[in-house]
């Protein structure tokens, strides 16, 4: 069977599986819309939300970055995978024994104010739609490619299917729908990753492989050939690195406490039970998300040599049919500027006649290693597991934020359940249809947009909640000050620096010789600053709020959650 048939096979059977576990376990009431009735097993948690988690920039595009950038794209595993670390010792058990629905609950009754509700969850919705922006057009890039439709068409029918299973089933539904996308999205990701590992090295496990010795009888080992391939054609080694040690730093930095204030993300630890439920799905997400980030450097360096392998300095008439299907998508293009009919794929930006959009890499790697149809459809149906489980998690923050922390807590205390679960529904059917313009106008590869929503993330959440559970003097006006200070001076630096406005700017013009990727750590550092110095000269919380504080940090009692 050819790799369209098997798409449509493949897809067809896990999205008809996506939407029977939604109506098998939709919402009924606003509990099991929000937190799933918080009685989800740590096992069901941990495997969902490593599916959250691990979106289309980790599966499809993470890979991608590690190809092109090398050594550089290192920043993406450490700041990821550190994150979580600090998610499962320093918020989720604190967060859960406070138990709220969501961040913008924690920040509102934490700091007493509407005012703190409403900014945070303007916050939660800027971080929740830039994020979701890179999922959806992660699903349009394998709807075009493996489904040969247009990638409007894509968007579209990714939007149906989570427009169902999300407002359907609320977070009752995504969550046992992201168990079953975690299952299909780590068989699709390390199937090929195993089978071209013992093509190129002789060795099944991919970690291995790729320290391992290429099996063409060069004795080369393979990072070793990708770094002498790198310097024919003038790039950089592929395990040395370009960027500066201040923008290593920043940039991981920034990923770690973004993913420890990513609001879709700290939500999945409400749905446990008790508090060590909590601190168990934490370790256990990591462990599962482990397994897909320790392949993807290998699958990055597999990718990158059977590419240069394949097409640098062939001729263009010669070359296989996944070249010219990814052509179509208009993600893989050549100009033959010498008109030799040979590609010239070098450093040289004048010289270079082939553009290759980092999002296609580990979809076409399977293609390009010849492997079986299957697999390669396969990877498709990964690709859009991952897309689509991290959408439905941003769609229910941005549902929950808008129905349950606007129009419940602040415009309409007396709002019914009914009408708080049709306001939820009603608010997640809108933001699909915004997210799907996002992916239908994308505002960049899919990484990239991802790593601005946890800068976002850093600048704005981090500190609130850290100094929330930790500091039990820090008071409603330094928490809301600082939240406004530090995104907004994320954006600024965003919008000049990544989108061109304001003046732009460019990278030698950087603040701290800073990236826009790696802002959110100096941001973040602006709104603790900011934080407690206005916290010095105004008033101290409340008593009966400093002792709430100090109640969620102490152990004793800690195995049943107060549910309150």
């Amino acid at each position: 069977m050819s790799v369209q048939t098997w798409t449509y096979i493949l897809v067809g059977v896990t999205f008809t599986l996506y939407i029977g576990i939604a109506i098998w376990s939709r919402a009924g009431s606003t509990k099991e819309f929000y937190v799933a009735g918080g009685g989800v097993s740590p096992w069901a948690n941990g495997m969902a939300t490593a599916a959250d988690w691990m979106s289309a920039a980790s599966f499809l595009s993470m890979a991608g970055i590690i190809a092109f950038a090398g050594y550089d794209g290192s920043v993406y595993l450490m700041g990821w995978t550190g994150g979580y670390v600090l998610l499962a010792l320093l918020l989720a058990p604190y967060l859960r024994k406070f138990g709220k629905f969501t961040v913008p609950d924690f920040i509102g009754d934490r700091y007493y104010s509407k005012t703190a509700r409403i900014v945070a969850v303007i916050c939660a919705l800027i971080v929740s739609f830039t994020y979701v922006a890179g999922q959806m057009r992660g699903v349009g890039v394998v709807f075009s490619r493996f489904l040969e439709v247009d990638i409007n068409t894509g968007v579209i029918i990714g939007m149906v299917i989570v427009l169902f299973y999300a407002v359907l089933g609320g977070m009752k539904g995504i969550t046992y729908t992201q168990v079953a996308q975690y299952c299909v999205l780590i068989f699709a990701f390390m199937v090929p990753a195993i089978f071209i590992s013992i093509q190129m090295t002789g060795n099944p496990i991919p970690q291995l492989g790729m320290g391992s010795t290429l099996n063409d009888g060069s004795g080369m080992y393979l990072l070793e050939k990708l770094d002498g391939l790198s310097a024919e054609l003038g790039f950089n080694d592929y395990t040395k690195g370009s960027k500066s040690i201040v923008d290593i730093f920043a940039i991981t930095l920034a990923l770690m406490v973004g993913t420890a204030g990513l609001p879709h993300v700290i939500v999945r630890f409400f749905t446990v039970k008790r508090v060590r439920d909590a601190r168990k799905s934490a370790g256990l997400a990591l462990l599962l998300i482990a397994i897909l980030y320790t392949t993807a450097p290998a699958v990055a360096a597999f990718a990158k040599t059977n590419l240069i392998k394949t097409v640098s300095d062939k001729k263009y008439s010669e070359m296989p049919v996944w070249f010219k299907n990814w052509e179509k998508t208009g993600l893989l293009t050549f100009d033959d500027k010498n008109q030799d009919g040979k590609i010239q794929y070098v450093a040289n930006k004048e010289r270079n006649e082939l553009k290759i959009d980092n999002d296609i890499m580990v979809l076409a790697n399977p293609e390009i290693a010849n492997l079986p149809a299957w697999v390669i459809a396969l990877v498709a149906a990964g690709g859009l597991a991952a897309a689509l489980s991290t959408a439905a998690g941003l769609l229910l923050v941005i549902s929950s934020s808008v129905s349950h922390d606007l129009i419940k807590k602040v415009f309409s205390p007396g709002i019914s359940d009914k009408g708080e679960l049709w306001a939820a529904r009603i608010s997640a059917s809108i933001a699909v249809v915004i997210a799907g313009y996002f992916g239908i106008n994308p505002p960049g590869f899919v990484a990239a947009v991802v790593a601005l929503a946890f800068g976002l993330a850093a600048a704005s959440f981090f500190p609130a909640i850290v100094l929330g559970i930790f500091y039990k003097k820090m008071n409603r006006e330094g928490a809301v000050t600082g939240m406004i200070v530090g995104m907004l001076l994320m954006l600024y630096y965003m919008m000049k620096f990544k989108f061109g406005m304001f003046g732009g700017g460019t990278s030698q013009e950087w603040w701290f010789g800073i990236s826009p990727e790696g802002f959110g750590s100096v941001a973040m550092i602006a709104n603790f600053i900011v934080s407690i110095l206005v916290m010095r000269f105004t008033p101290e919380p409340p008593s009966d709020v400093q002792e709430i504080v100090e109640d969620i940090r102490i152990p004793s009692g800690a195995e049943e959650a107060t549910g309150h």
